[in-house]
């Protein structure tokens, strides 16, 4: 081996033993606390069944996601559930399943095939049974800015990120 190149593997061994040394005091001095989940539901167990069984059957999946962990491969076009009960209200949840023309009550630039459609025919019953649980739908404290953002990027299509 050659004088140069034993200089660069000698370079090299010191930057990545400096960096590994460096992460190490890092995680030892500001260690990471996982808080968990931040999604949760305050929903009762009949509740939740319930809803869900709505949720099938008027194919919400299609645009929603709830409950999962989110890859740029699996992306759905209408905002995440998870969280939104601790955005809104049941009864503004009742009110927008209700509406002729949800964007009324909440504006997306969303294609047209992509936007909340009416659910004022659905029975009553089942529009008050999401809206319940929709507003059960709750994040942790420290995580609702976070919620709020993606929320709005997804409808808006501007991010926050400079704030």
């Amino acid at each position: 081996m050659r004088r140069g190149e034993k200089a660069v593997i000698a370079i090299m061994v010191a930057v990545v033993t400096i960096g590994i040394a460096r992460n190490a005091w890092n995680n030892y001095t500001h260690p990471v606390v996982d808080r968990g989940i931040p999604y949760y539901t305050t929903a009762s167990p009949a509740l939740e069944r319930a809803a869900m069984d709505v949720y099938r059957q008027e194919n919400c999946k299609q645009c929603h996601s709830l409950w999962t962990v989110r890859s740029l491969l699996d992306n759905v076009p209408a905002p995440i559930l998870d969280g939104l009960g601790s955005l809104h209200t049941e009864e503004w949840f009742y009110q927008y399943l209700s509406a002729k023309d949800p964007q009324a009550i909440q504006p997306s630039r969303l294609k047209k095939q992509w936007r909340m459609p009416s659910y004022a025919d659905l029975p009553e019953e089942k529009r008050k049974l999401l809206a319940q649980y929709l507003a059960s739908l709750k994040v942790q404290d420290w995580y609702l800015d976070e919620t709020r953002k993606a929320r709005e990027e997804k409808l808006t299509g501007v991010t926050s990120d400079h704030e």
